[in-house]
């Protein structure tokens, strides 16, 4: 399921979470963080549960400390490969053969590989992994520990999220080649930037489906150096293969009782990073020199909907007109000023970031969602699609009245928020809305077995921006289920020919034009049919402190994705800080 994430109201914290579904990163097992989404579970270590832990270390030690939104005692689990693995499993210590930047366009950056060549078919990938690399333990990192690494997701259900079905050999002690069933080109950024390499001669004696890995030894910029479920620290990697890298010797993670204790802790210097939605952050931090704070929207606030009346989903929203006039309906502007403090995005209709995604979009797609309402517009979609206003200014149609029910999680104040106000706007367009909060975990249960009629949640950031690991999950009919039945990804239930054929051509080629091509027909289908009905783009709000420590990532250096919970990126971005002198 997807859940929004990395964000934090006045009443609630969120933790991340992920479930990666096929070539799907991003899609969770919520995991939400199930973030983690990289892949990552729940991160951190804990403090007194109602604030941050003092820094503690020798005089002159740097240090930074982190809290990712995780609260309760931290369990130790260091396999990477695990969906409740603690988060630094991934990126900190264990890393990949490339990162994959979601915040641009450009090519993945080599890690632990420095080159990768695809086949003409698609069936068969090359890779030249880095020299000179060790695991932290002193042993040499070869390409048999890559291939390693593939045969063991490959011949172990459990941990294969991905799906991957290849077989991989190493054919040189820096060459790796992975042979695939068929056509693959899809599953490069899942291989190459969001699997985490273990080595051969540790792990071949390891179950990856149960075993906790509690002395973990990977090639990342860090070691663990203490665990306790209140404490959990890491210690610089003394043999890291990135020279001069990292810079801080150590780094803590704590948790925290709630997004007050969690502003209290950033304005007392208590934490240096950590990414929650503080209300009116221009405001809190006014006067505070050594604060600064990041907003990164990339995943789409979406009306989910049940959508399809012949996989079993009853509701006016299963009419395409109802969706095409929530659409319409939408005071976005007014909403990103109620609910989301000013600080929301601009979403767009094909499902993809504008700047970052228009080579992907059609031009026959707006590219962003109208910010004012249009009710007449809306007013008239129903009229012609046979709803006509009942004496109460509510439509109806065959004796159905226009009444849906929004679920939301209890606690999630900016989603409540916005179906309050959203509630009072599409009553103007003659459609009543109710309202029912319920815990994450029935949300979750309903949004995948389909029992709901809409659902305010959040898609997106896959392992790479190619579009394809956003209309693969949500709207292949293959990801989808009858009502009753749990769905992998696509929790609208659409169903269009027309979108699984051209979903299917796009994962055949690693043309970009070609690509394109096919994503435009998906656009052209998605933007009139709205199974998921964008609202806004989320705000990802990451604050730092630089008193101690500076090089984190800004708006106009946006080497990484800021998020604490984010896997991979937090590696990056702790590789790249360096102490206050």
């Amino acid at each position: 399921m997807e859940k929004h994430r990395g964000r934090s109201s006045a009443t609630a914290m969120h933790a991340p979470g992920h479930r990666n579904h096929s070539n799907n990163f991003g899609r969770r097992a919520l995991a939400l963080l199930t973030a983690v989404v990289a892949g990552a579970g729940t991160l951190a270590a804990c403090g007194d549960g109602g604030g941050a832990a003092k820094p503690q270390g020798g005089a002159g030690e740097s240090r930074v400390t982190v809290f990712n939104g995780a609260t309760g005692d931290a369990a130790e689990n260091f396999n990477p490969f695990s969906p409740t693995a603690l988060q630094p499993s991934r990126g900190i210590i264990y890393e990949t053969l490339f990162y994959y930047n979601l915040m641009s366009s450009a090519e993945p950056k080599p890690m632990l590989a420095t080159a990768y060549k695809w086949n003409a078919t698609g069936t068969e990938l090359t890779v030249t992994t880095r020299e000179g690399v060790k695991w932290s333990d002193g042993t040499p990192f070869s390409a048999a520990d890559v291939a390693f690494t593939f045969n063991l997701i490959a011949k172990t259900p459990s941990i294969n999220t991905n799906g991957l079905a290849a077989t991989a050999k190493a054919t040189g002690p820096n060459t790796v080649v992975l042979t695939f069933q068929q056509t693959s080109f899809v599953s490069g950024p899942n291989v190459l930037g969001n699997t985490a390499i273990v080595p051969e001669h540790l792990w071949k004696s390891k179950d990856p489906a149960t075993d906790i890995n509690r002395n973990p030894v990977g090639t990342g910029p860090y070691t663990v150096a203490s665990f306790t479920p209140q404490s959990f620290e890491m210690k610089r990697n003394a043999t890291y293969w990135q020279q001069g890298k990292p810079q801080i010797e150590k780094v803590r993670f704590i948790t925290l009782a709630s997004a007050d204790a969690a502003s209290g802790a950033l304005l007392k210097g208590d934490v240096d990073w950590m990414s929650s939605f503080l209300p009116g952050i221009d405001q809190l931090l006014k006067g505070k020199k050594e604060l600064s704070w990041v907003n990164t929207p990339a995943l789409t606030t979406s009306l989910f909907a049940c959508s399809n009346a012949a996989l079993g989903c009853k509701g006016p929203q299963t009419d395409v007109a109802v969706r095409q006039a929530i659409y319409h309906a939408l005071d976005r502007e007014q909403l990103n000023k109620l609910a989301f403090s000013n600080v929301a995005g601009v979403a767009s209709p094909t499902l993809l970031v504008p700047d970052r995604d228009e080579k992907w979009m059609s031009p026959k797609v707006d590219k962003v969602v109208p910010q004012q309402p249009d009710t007449a517009k809306s007013e008239s979609i129903l009229t012609a699609a046979g709803w006509a206003k009942g004496a109460d200014g509510i439509y109806a149609k065959n004796g159905q009245r226009l009444t849906m029910t929004i679920q939301v999680v209890s606690g999630w104040s900016d989603y409540i928020s916005a179906i309050d106000a959203m509630t009072q706007q599409l009553r103007k367009a003659g459609m009543e809305i109710k309202s029912t909060q319920i815990s994450s975990n029935e949300w979750n249960n309903r949004e995948s077995k389909g029992t709901y009629q809409l659902s305010l949640n959040s898609l997106g950031l896959g392992p790479s921006t190619d579009p394809y690991f956003t209309y693969e999950g949500k709207y292949w009919s293959r990801n989808t289920a009858e009502v009753g039945k749990s769905a992998s990804a696509n929790q609208a239930r659409y169903a269009n020919p027309a979108v699984d054929a051209a979903i299917l051509a796009a994962s055949k080629t690693n043309d970009e034009a070609a690509k394109k091509k096919q994503y435009e027909v998906i656009q052209e289908h998605i933007a009139r049919d709205l199974p998921y009905i964008p609202v806004v783009l989320n705000s990802t709000l990451t604050e730092f402190n630089n008193s101690r420590v500076t090089g984190w990532p800004t708006k106009d250096n946006m080497y990484a994705f800021p998020a604490t919970w984010k896997a991979w990126d937090n590696g990056i971005v702790l590789q790249n800080l360096t102490p206050v002198k």
